[in-house]
Protein backbone atom coordinates (compact mmCIF):
# COMPACT_ATOMS: atom_id res chain seq x y z
CA UNK A 1 0.00 0.00 0.00
CA UNK A 2 2.78 2.45 0.90
CA UNK A 3 4.63 1.56 -2.30
CA UNK A 4 1.54 2.38 -4.37
CA UNK A 5 1.21 5.74 -2.63
CA UNK A 6 4.86 6.51 -3.37
CA UNK A 7 4.39 5.62 -7.05
CA UNK A 8 1.28 7.75 -7.57
CA UNK A 9 2.50 10.71 -5.48
CA UNK A 10 4.56 12.47 -8.22
CA UNK A 11 1.57 12.57 -10.59
CA UNK A 12 -0.96 15.41 -10.64
CA UNK A 13 -3.82 12.92 -10.90
CA UNK A 14 -6.67 12.68 -8.37
CA UNK A 15 -6.52 9.79 -5.91
CA UNK A 16 -9.13 8.10 -3.71
CA UNK A 17 -8.25 6.71 -0.30
CA UNK A 18 -10.71 4.17 1.09
CA UNK A 19 -10.62 2.84 4.62
CA UNK A 20 -12.40 2.38 7.92
CA UNK A 21 -12.37 5.12 10.54
CA UNK A 22 -9.06 5.48 12.29
CA UNK A 23 -6.94 3.72 9.66
CA UNK A 24 -4.90 6.85 8.81
CA UNK A 25 -6.41 8.18 5.59
CA UNK A 26 -5.19 11.70 6.29
CA UNK A 27 -1.63 10.43 6.87
CA UNK A 28 -1.68 8.71 3.49
CA UNK A 29 -2.94 11.91 1.80
CA UNK A 30 -0.12 13.80 3.50
CA UNK A 31 2.40 11.25 2.23
CA UNK A 32 1.08 11.63 -1.32
CA UNK A 33 1.48 15.43 -1.07
CA UNK A 34 4.95 15.58 0.46
CA UNK A 35 6.36 12.99 -1.96
CA UNK A 36 5.13 15.05 -4.92
CA UNK A 37 6.59 18.10 -6.65
CA UNK A 38 3.93 20.11 -4.84
CA UNK A 39 5.51 19.46 -1.42
CA UNK A 40 6.44 23.13 -0.91
CA UNK A 41 2.96 24.35 -1.81
CA UNK A 42 -0.15 24.29 0.46
CA UNK A 43 -1.62 21.03 1.76
CA UNK A 44 -5.21 21.91 2.68
CA UNK A 45 -7.44 19.46 4.60
CA UNK A 46 -11.21 19.58 4.91
CA UNK A 47 -13.94 17.24 6.21
CA UNK A 48 -16.96 17.37 3.90
CA UNK A 49 -19.28 15.95 6.57
CA UNK A 50 -18.65 18.86 8.95
CA UNK A 51 -21.10 21.39 7.43
CA UNK A 52 -24.47 21.60 5.70
CA UNK A 53 -24.63 22.04 1.92
CA UNK A 54 -24.83 25.85 1.85
CA UNK A 55 -21.90 26.42 4.20
CA UNK A 56 -19.94 23.60 2.57
CA UNK A 57 -20.19 25.21 -0.87
CA UNK A 58 -18.90 28.49 0.56
CA UNK A 59 -16.04 26.72 2.36
CA UNK A 60 -14.93 24.89 -0.76
CA UNK A 61 -15.42 27.55 -3.42
CA UNK A 62 -15.57 30.81 -1.48
CA UNK A 63 -18.16 33.57 -1.77
CA UNK A 64 -18.43 37.24 -2.64
CA UNK A 65 -19.73 40.03 -0.45
CA UNK A 66 -23.53 40.03 -0.33
CA UNK A 67 -23.87 36.45 -1.58
CA UNK A 68 -26.04 35.62 1.43
CA UNK A 69 -26.98 37.05 4.80
CA UNK A 70 -23.84 37.64 6.82
CA UNK A 71 -21.48 37.63 3.82
CA UNK A 72 -20.08 41.10 4.46
CA UNK A 73 -16.88 40.55 2.49
CA UNK A 74 -15.41 38.26 -0.14
CA UNK A 75 -14.00 35.03 1.20
CA UNK A 76 -11.50 32.71 -0.48
CA UNK A 77 -12.45 29.01 -0.48
CA UNK A 78 -10.37 25.91 0.10
CA UNK A 79 -9.70 25.36 -3.61
CA UNK A 80 -8.09 28.79 -3.93
CA UNK A 81 -6.14 28.28 -0.72
CA UNK A 82 -4.76 25.02 -2.16
CA UNK A 83 -3.79 26.55 -5.52
CA UNK A 84 -0.55 24.94 -6.69
CA UNK A 85 -0.77 22.32 -3.94
CA UNK A 86 -3.04 19.51 -2.73
CA UNK A 87 -6.59 19.57 -1.37
CA UNK A 88 -7.58 16.61 0.80
CA UNK A 89 -11.35 16.11 1.06
CA UNK A 90 -12.34 13.62 3.74
CA UNK A 91 -15.82 11.99 3.81
CA UNK A 92 -16.28 12.92 0.16
CA UNK A 93 -19.28 10.59 -0.07
CA UNK A 94 -21.31 13.09 2.00
CA UNK A 95 -21.30 15.72 -0.77
CA UNK A 96 -24.66 16.47 -2.36
CA UNK A 97 -25.14 15.67 -6.05
CA UNK A 98 -25.11 19.40 -6.88
CA UNK A 99 -21.76 19.92 -5.20
CA UNK A 100 -20.45 16.74 -6.79
CA UNK A 101 -21.21 18.28 -10.20
CA UNK A 102 -19.35 21.46 -9.26
CA UNK A 103 -16.44 19.39 -7.95
CA UNK A 104 -16.29 17.45 -11.22
CA UNK A 105 -15.91 20.69 -13.16
CA UNK A 106 -12.97 21.78 -11.02
CA UNK A 107 -11.24 18.44 -11.55
CA UNK A 108 -11.90 18.46 -15.29
CA UNK A 109 -11.14 22.10 -16.14
CA UNK A 110 -9.68 23.71 -13.02
CA UNK A 111 -12.52 26.24 -13.04
CA UNK A 112 -15.31 27.26 -10.67
CA UNK A 113 -17.33 30.29 -9.52
CA UNK A 114 -17.50 31.60 -5.99
CA UNK A 115 -20.95 31.59 -4.39
CA UNK A 116 -22.86 34.67 -5.58
CA UNK A 117 -20.50 35.37 -8.50
CA UNK A 118 -20.45 34.59 -12.21
CA UNK A 119 -16.74 35.31 -12.54
CA UNK A 120 -14.73 32.16 -13.28
CA UNK A 121 -11.77 31.37 -11.04
CA UNK A 122 -8.93 29.16 -12.27
CA UNK A 123 -6.82 26.97 -9.98
CA UNK A 124 -4.21 24.24 -10.22
CA UNK A 125 -5.09 21.78 -7.45
CA UNK A 126 -4.30 18.10 -7.00
CA UNK A 127 -7.34 16.49 -5.33
CA UNK A 128 -7.11 13.59 -2.89
CA UNK A 129 -10.48 12.27 -1.69
CA UNK A 130 -11.20 9.87 1.15
CA UNK A 131 -14.25 7.87 2.20
CA UNK A 132 -15.35 5.19 4.62
CA UNK A 133 -18.02 3.96 2.22
CA UNK A 134 -18.58 1.76 -0.83
CA UNK A 135 -18.54 4.48 -3.48
CA UNK A 136 -19.33 2.16 -6.45
CA UNK A 137 -22.43 0.94 -4.55
CA UNK A 138 -23.46 4.56 -3.86
CA UNK A 139 -23.02 5.31 -7.57
CA UNK A 140 -25.26 2.38 -8.54
CA UNK A 141 -27.89 3.71 -6.15
CA UNK A 142 -27.70 7.18 -7.73
CA UNK A 143 -26.26 8.79 -4.59
CA UNK A 144 -22.81 9.44 -6.06
CA UNK A 145 -22.12 10.62 -9.59
CA UNK A 146 -20.59 7.89 -11.71
CA UNK A 147 -18.69 10.39 -13.87
CA UNK A 148 -17.15 11.95 -10.75
CA UNK A 149 -16.24 8.51 -9.43
CA UNK A 150 -14.55 7.69 -12.75
CA UNK A 151 -12.59 10.93 -12.62
CA UNK A 152 -11.54 10.55 -8.99
CA UNK A 153 -10.45 6.93 -9.25
CA UNK A 154 -7.29 7.32 -11.30
CA UNK A 155 -5.93 5.21 -8.48
CA UNK A 156 -7.70 3.89 -5.39
CA UNK A 157 -5.64 3.23 -2.26
CA UNK A 158 -7.43 0.91 0.18
CA UNK A 159 -6.11 0.94 3.74
CA UNK A 160 -6.19 -2.41 5.58
CA UNK A 161 -7.84 -2.34 9.02
CA UNK A 162 -5.62 -2.93 12.02
CA UNK A 163 -7.13 -6.37 12.68
CA UNK A 164 -5.72 -7.49 9.30
CA UNK A 165 -2.17 -6.37 10.14
CA UNK A 166 -1.71 -7.50 13.71
CA UNK A 167 2.07 -7.56 13.35
CA UNK A 168 1.88 -3.74 13.39
CA UNK A 169 0.13 -3.62 16.80
CA UNK A 170 3.25 -4.08 19.02
CA UNK A 171 5.23 -1.58 16.91
CA UNK A 172 2.51 1.07 17.01
CA UNK A 173 1.80 0.48 20.70
CA UNK A 174 5.49 0.93 21.54
CA UNK A 175 5.68 4.16 19.53
CA UNK A 176 2.51 5.59 21.09
CA UNK A 177 3.74 4.55 24.55
CA UNK A 178 7.11 6.27 24.07
CA UNK A 179 5.40 9.44 22.84
CA UNK A 180 3.04 9.52 25.83
CA UNK A 181 5.90 8.90 28.27
CA UNK A 182 7.76 11.90 26.82
CA UNK A 183 4.61 14.00 27.11
CA UNK A 184 4.42 13.05 30.80
CA UNK A 185 8.08 14.01 31.30
CA UNK A 186 9.20 10.46 32.05
CA UNK A 187 12.79 9.45 31.32
CA UNK A 188 12.00 5.92 30.15
CA UNK A 189 9.20 3.80 28.79
CA UNK A 190 9.58 0.18 29.87
CA UNK A 191 7.18 -1.24 27.27
CA UNK A 192 4.34 -3.67 27.82
CA UNK A 193 4.11 -6.90 29.79
CA UNK A 194 3.34 -10.06 27.73
CA UNK A 195 -0.22 -10.23 29.09
CA UNK A 196 -0.93 -6.65 28.02
CA UNK A 197 0.47 -7.30 24.55
CA UNK A 198 -1.63 -10.44 24.22
CA UNK A 199 -4.68 -8.47 25.26
CA UNK A 200 -4.03 -5.93 22.51
CA UNK A 201 -3.30 -8.60 19.90
CA UNK A 202 -6.60 -10.36 20.70
CA UNK A 203 -8.73 -7.19 20.42
CA UNK A 204 -10.61 -6.59 17.10
CA UNK A 205 -9.91 -2.80 17.12
CA UNK A 206 -13.07 -1.44 15.47
CA UNK A 207 -11.58 2.06 15.81
CA UNK A 208 -8.28 0.91 14.28
CA UNK A 209 -5.08 2.89 14.90
CA UNK A 210 -6.89 5.83 16.51
CA UNK A 211 -8.45 3.48 19.07
CA UNK A 212 -5.10 1.77 19.71
CA UNK A 213 -3.44 5.13 20.36
CA UNK A 214 -6.13 6.09 22.89
CA UNK A 215 -5.84 2.74 24.70
CA UNK A 216 -2.04 2.93 24.89
CA UNK A 217 -1.92 6.57 26.00
CA UNK A 218 -4.55 5.92 28.68
CA UNK A 219 -2.63 2.89 29.97
CA UNK A 220 0.68 4.78 30.12
CA UNK A 221 -0.72 7.80 31.92
CA UNK A 222 -2.42 5.57 34.52
CA UNK A 223 0.73 3.49 35.03
CA UNK A 224 2.32 4.59 38.31
CA UNK A 225 5.59 2.65 38.00
CA UNK A 226 7.28 4.00 34.87
CA UNK A 227 10.34 1.75 35.19
CA UNK A 228 8.18 -1.37 35.04
CA UNK A 229 6.32 -2.64 31.94
CA UNK A 230 2.67 -1.70 31.61
CA UNK A 231 0.75 -4.75 32.77
CA UNK A 232 -2.85 -3.58 32.35
CA UNK A 233 -4.60 -1.90 29.44
CA UNK A 234 -8.24 -0.89 29.58
CA UNK A 235 -9.86 -1.48 26.20
CA UNK A 236 -13.25 -0.03 27.09
CA UNK A 237 -13.06 3.09 29.30
CA UNK A 238 -16.85 2.98 29.69
CA UNK A 239 -16.80 -0.47 31.28
CA UNK A 240 -18.33 -0.18 34.73
CA UNK A 241 -20.94 -2.02 36.80
CA UNK A 242 -22.67 1.37 37.16
CA UNK A 243 -22.80 2.09 33.42
CA UNK A 244 -26.35 3.13 32.41
CA UNK A 245 -28.07 0.42 30.43
CA UNK A 246 -30.48 1.06 27.53
CA UNK A 247 -34.11 0.60 28.44
CA UNK A 248 -35.47 -2.69 27.25
CA UNK A 249 -38.37 -2.36 24.83
CA UNK A 250 -40.35 -4.90 26.79
CA UNK A 251 -39.90 -2.93 30.00
CA UNK A 252 -41.55 0.11 28.43
CA UNK A 253 -44.74 -1.79 27.65
CA UNK A 254 -47.65 -1.88 30.11
CA UNK A 255 -47.32 -4.70 32.56
CA UNK A 256 -49.42 -7.71 31.76
CA UNK A 257 -51.90 -9.07 34.25
CA UNK A 258 -50.14 -11.24 36.81
CA UNK A 259 -50.29 -14.94 36.18
CA UNK A 260 -52.24 -17.02 38.64
CA UNK A 261 -50.18 -18.17 41.56
CA UNK A 262 -48.92 -21.75 41.24
CA UNK A 263 -49.96 -24.37 43.67
CA UNK A 264 -48.07 -24.23 46.93
CA UNK A 265 -44.90 -26.28 46.89
CA UNK A 266 -42.72 -27.62 49.59
CA UNK A 267 -40.34 -24.84 50.79
CA UNK A 268 -36.69 -25.33 49.76
CA UNK A 269 -34.47 -26.36 52.60
CA UNK A 270 -32.40 -23.46 53.87
CA UNK A 271 -28.61 -23.84 54.01
CA UNK A 272 -27.11 -24.41 57.42
CA UNK A 273 -24.27 -21.92 56.71
CA UNK A 274 -25.46 -18.83 54.83
CA UNK A 275 -21.97 -17.39 54.21
CA UNK A 276 -20.60 -20.67 52.87
CA UNK A 277 -23.61 -21.07 50.55
CA UNK A 278 -23.16 -17.55 49.12
CA UNK A 279 -19.42 -18.10 48.60
CA UNK A 280 -20.06 -21.42 46.89
CA UNK A 281 -22.59 -19.79 44.59
CA UNK A 282 -20.09 -17.02 43.67
CA UNK A 283 -17.35 -19.55 42.95
CA UNK A 284 -19.66 -21.53 40.64
CA UNK A 285 -20.61 -18.34 38.77
CA UNK A 286 -16.98 -17.30 38.38
CA UNK A 287 -15.92 -20.72 37.09
CA UNK A 288 -18.83 -20.86 34.67
CA UNK A 289 -17.99 -17.38 33.32
CA UNK A 290 -14.34 -18.34 32.88
CA UNK A 291 -15.30 -21.49 31.02
CA UNK A 292 -17.66 -19.58 28.69
CA UNK A 293 -14.96 -16.95 28.04
CA UNK A 294 -12.29 -19.62 27.46
CA UNK A 295 -10.50 -18.36 30.56
CA UNK A 296 -10.15 -14.82 29.24
CA UNK A 297 -10.56 -12.97 32.53
CA UNK A 298 -11.63 -9.65 30.99
CA UNK A 299 -14.37 -11.30 28.92
CA UNK A 300 -15.47 -13.35 31.92
CA UNK A 301 -15.77 -10.14 33.96
CA UNK A 302 -17.95 -8.63 31.22
CA UNK A 303 -20.25 -11.69 31.31
CA UNK A 304 -20.84 -11.05 35.01
CA UNK A 305 -21.19 -7.24 34.55
CA UNK A 306 -18.13 -6.70 36.73
CA UNK A 307 -15.11 -4.48 36.16
CA UNK A 308 -11.83 -6.24 35.48
CA UNK A 309 -10.49 -5.12 38.88
CA UNK A 310 -13.58 -6.43 40.68
CA UNK A 311 -13.29 -9.78 38.93
CA UNK A 312 -9.59 -10.06 39.75
CA UNK A 313 -10.41 -9.29 43.36
CA UNK A 314 -12.85 -12.20 43.49
CA UNK A 315 -10.30 -14.54 41.90
CA UNK A 316 -7.83 -13.63 44.62
CA UNK A 317 -10.47 -13.86 47.36
CA UNK A 318 -11.35 -17.44 46.42
CA UNK A 319 -7.81 -18.41 45.41
CA UNK A 320 -8.90 -19.16 41.85
CA UNK A 321 -5.80 -17.77 40.16
CA UNK A 322 -4.10 -21.13 40.58
CA UNK A 323 -4.95 -23.98 38.16
CA UNK A 324 -7.73 -26.19 39.51
CA UNK A 325 -6.48 -29.48 40.94
CA UNK A 326 -7.74 -32.72 39.49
Amino acid sequence: MLERVSRVAPLAKPVLIIGERGTGKELIASRAHYLSERWSRPFIKFNCAALNEELLESELFGHVAGAFTGAVKTRVGRFELADGGTLFLDEISSLSLRLQEKLLRVIEYGEFERVGSSETQKVDVRLVGAANADLPALAREGRFREDLLDRLSFDVITLPPLRERREDIPLLAEKFGERMARELGREVFAGFAPAALRQMLDHPWPGNVRELRNVVERAVYRHDRPREPVALVELDPFQSPYRPQPRDAEAARPAAAPAPAPAAAEPEALPQDFKAAVEGFEVRLIRAALAEARFNQRKAAQRLALSYDQFRGLLKKYDLLKPARA
